[in-house]
């Protein structure tokens, strides 16, 4: 039998429960079967009965029960609330910790390929700025920095080698280490699951490379890492410039790695919007999420697009 798939609700003040809605009218029964979402059930019956929605849900104690059932299956958690769609940011925190948590142990399973993620308002987790990718690193005990965020599709994939840092700390985080690393993870994980020994093009951090003047991040960090991954058989080029990489350049690669997020981030939801999925590579199972926010405008307007989550669902079908 083929390995269960976990789906996290993610933040409950958020277009999660549409676009969950959405995704489960779309998929076919036998990838149905395999799904378990990790939710809480009184907030979904209400969430979906206030839109409308109808959809047959059950509660599950575990992921081992025979279970074939073509009904959404809930992995029940307790939430505490009064308005299903304006909940306290202390109760939907605890929430969240508790989904993400539950979700971390039972991928560790090897009857489990991993779980997709629904959005999460990053203040939730935590004070700091931190996202799911950070967390997960920590809850995996990988070193500082060992996780690798990729937003990926067919056509291309990016890696922001800073995440979710202020840009003024940029700099200081870049190292040749980091580079080499962050590389060497995302190659192992196209390898493995890609079946490809990807091409990467790696961006430099200023306008026009700053010339390479001598003291410049490109000349004293980026180069050096660039030649050692070229020393270790890695297909790499760079620095590129990231100005005029995205007009047509880019479709020579299959990675294109960046100094911060924005600066690869921008430019691929620019040319590719909801087709493409959010993986976090170096854990110790697969995660995704949808490559996008928790849209709290949108709700109860039934505007939301599910089309990131579809593709986070199909990419897992494949495990």
């Amino acid at each position: 039998m083929k390995k269960k798939i976990l789906l996290v609700t993610g933040d409950p003040n958020s277009i999660n429960s549409e676009i969950i809605f959405k995704t489960w009218k779309k998929i076919n029964k036998s990838l149905k079967k395999r799904i378990y979402l990790i939710s809480n059930y009184d907030l979904l019956f209400k969430q979906f009965k206030k839109q409308k929605y109808k959809i047959d849900m059950i509660t599950v104690k575990n992921i081992y029960e025979k279970q074939n059932s073509n009904k959404l299956k809930i992995l029940n958690v307790e939430l505490n609330f009064n308005n299903p769609f304006s909940i306290i940011k202390k109760n939907s925190s605890s929430f969240v910790v508790k989904t993400l948590n539950l979700a971390h142990k039972l991928s560790l399973d090897n009857n489990v390929v991993g779980f997709i993620n629904c959005a999460i308002n990053k203040n939730l987790i935590s004070n700091k700025g931190l996202g799911v990718t950070e967390f997960l690193s920590n809850k995996c005990k990988l070193k500082k920095n060992g996780a690798v965020m990729m937003i990926h599709n067919k056509k291309l994939s990016v890696i922001p080698l800073t995440t979710h840092i202020n840009i003024k700390k940029v700099s200081g985080q870049i190292t040749k280490s980091l580079i080499v690393n962050k590389v060497k993870t995302a190659r192992i994980w196209y390898k493995k699951n890609l079946k490809k020994d990807p091409q990467f093009g790696i961006l430099g951090l200023n306008p026009h490379n700053n010339e390479l003047r001598k003291n410049s991040e490109e000349l004293k960090i980026i180069i050096p890492a660039i030649k050692r991954l070229k020393k270790l058989g890695i297909n790499v080029k760079g620095p590129l410039v990231s100005d005029t990489l995205f007009m047509s350049e880019y479709k020579k690669y299959d990675i294109v790695v960046g100094m911060y997020h924005d600066q690869v981030l921008a430019p691929f939801k620019t040319l590719y919007k909801f087709d493409a999925i959010n993986v976090t590579l170096g854990l110790k199972y697969l995660r995704a999420s949808p490559d996008h926010g928790t849209a709290k405008n949108l709700t109860l307007k039934n505007t939301a697009n599910p089309q990131s989550l579809i593709n986070c669902v199909n990419f897992f079908s494949k495990f």
